[in-house]
């Protein structure tokens, strides 16, 4: 339970999965997961266990000088997987930077995604085959985009109802008839972010008018070295009934309360009774980043309880005590992740870093004084660093 629970208007938190792999029934939530079968529950675990692999291997690849940065999402893996298994192909999904096992469900590869932190591209997949943005490293600026986006969409179905068209993004006029679901709009975010301007302002517009958006908060408790009973005295889900819309708070280490828990807002999403924000409770197992030395600030007994509760465990726990995966899936699904490892690190290593003056070039079309500035800039920060 959290220690803020005392304070009145806190959401309950919904669990379906206890830390067992027991699964129990829920008065409202357990409806949107009759459907979820064996194969549902083994791809899961398999996204969730090829992420965390990726995850180890890009480790290893920044500190080996491969990498500028790594964001590890260790022990976010469950929150992740349960709400993207939730959305439409046509949703449109804003993340922030460590949303690896979201990119990997949405159907980005591994290799492409690594390109960003090796500095050799600004973003290294198709958004739009996809539905998937590319990562933004700005905190919380990705709330403003997605709301945006989705009051864009709100903009078109007005000019739908009056035309009879939809609107596709090359222009093109097409039957309504072949959209199976009314597209929607997820944003990722953390508990840190949550305290920027940005979130607050995304909010307030969302509201204002009524955007077809999910507000999607992964709480690993942990804003870099500040923690979260510092940044806020209540849970950020109790934060949604001031600007009007419903705030949900789920165990985010268990993949089928996410689920559960993103179908019911998304149903209601699509249905335009507007915004809905999702806080998952969950844990930063590793660093914030690589950059980050996270034993100068939490000690191993406070990792104690967290690695207990760590959501890939208690999925493999349910998956062997209901008979749905036994040692020769789990095998399998390790080769598998590690076949994805090596060539992720294959890629990284045959791919040349680019040339950052390169991207200067690509500010503006035309040559901008300030722009040379920061060249020049650029240009005398490097040269300190050449051997005399």
């Amino acid at each position: 339970m959290h220690e803020n629970d005392k304070y009145p208007g806190v959401p309950e938190r919904i669990q379906l999965m206890d830390e067992n792999g027991t699964v129990h029934e829920h008065p409202t939530y357990s409806r949107y997961i009759e459907d979820v079968n064996a194969d549902t529950l083994r791809e899961a675990y398999r996204l969730m266990y090829t992420t965390r692999r990726f995850d180890d291997e890009a480790t290893a690849l920044q500190r080996q000088g491969q990498l500028a940065l790594w964001v590890p999402s260790r022990g976010q893996e469950a929150a992740q997987i349960g709400s993207a298994l939730a959305y439409a192909p046509n949703d449109y999904i804003f993340p922030s930077y460590r949303e690896h096992a979201v990119a990997l469900a949405r159907g980005v590869d591994f290799r492409d995604l690594i390109t960003i932190f090796r500095g050799s591209t600004t973003h290294g997949w198709d958004m739009k085959a996809h539905n998937f943005h590319t990562y933004t490293k700005v905190l919380a600026a990705q709330t403003l985009h997605a709301v945006g986006y989705a009051m864009g969409l709100n903009f078109d179905a007005d000019i739908e109802a009056e035309t009879g068209t939809r609107r596709t993004g090359q222009g093109q006029a097409t039957d309504p008839a072949e959209d199976t679901q009314k597209p929607a709009v997820a944003v990722y975010f953390g508990d840190g972010s949550s305290t920027e301007g940005d979130a607050h302002e995304s909010m307030v517009f969302a509201a204002s008018y009524n955007a077809p958006v999910l507000f999607f908060v992964q709480n690993n408790r942990w804003a870099i070295s500040v923690p979260f009973e510092v940044q806020s005295r209540v849970p950020v889900s109790t934060r949604a009934a001031g600007y009007g819309f419903e705030g949900i708070r789920v165990d985010g280490n268990d993949v089928l309360a996410v689920l559960a828990a993103t179908c019911y807002a998304m149903e209601k999403i699509r249905a335009g009774e507007g915004p809905v924000l999702i806080e998952a409770e969950t844990y930063r197992l590793g660093p914030h980043t690589t950059a980050d030395d996270p034993t100068k600030y939490r000690t191993d007994a406070d990792l104690e309880g967290p690695l207990r509760r760590d959501p890939m465990l208690r999925l493999e726990k349910h998956l062997r005590d209901n008979g749905y995966a036994d040692d020769a899936f789990f095998a399998e699904v390790a080769e598998s992740a590690q076949q994805v490892a090596s060539g992720v690190r294959e890629a990284v290593l045959n791919t040349e870093v680019a040339d950052f003056e390169h991207f200067f070039d690509r500010v503006y079309a035309q040559e901008h004084q300030q722009v040379e500035d920061d060249r020049e800039f650029y240009r005398t920060y490097i040269a300190g660093f050449e051997e005399e």
